[in-house]
């Protein structure tokens, strides 16, 4: 699932960041900010027009990202153990 498309309060882990080209500024970018995989991240909030930007937090750091960004971003749901 894309990081865009995360429910809010819901945990995930990073998987990947897509390249849309070789050298790709956003996604190198992306990856220096923290979104590598294993790491733990969560949609806080979003914007109030059409939903931009969303307010992503990852570790204890906390980006706006535009949701083009964040679709950017492939992640796995984090299974909640009973």
């Amino acid at each position: 699932m894309k990081l865009s498309e995360l429910p809010r309060r819901t945990a995930a882990t990073v998987e990947t960041v897509d390249d849309h080209t070789s050298n790709d500024t956003i996604a190198r970018r992306l990856r220096e900010l923290g979104f590598v995989a294993g790491e733990r991240v969560e949609v806080m909030a979003a914007g109030p027009i059409a939903a931009e930007p969303l307010l992503v937090q990852i570790g204890y750091t906390r980006f706006a990202l535009r949701r083009s960004e964040a679709a950017r971003v492939q992640v796995r749901l984090i299974e909640e153990s009973a």
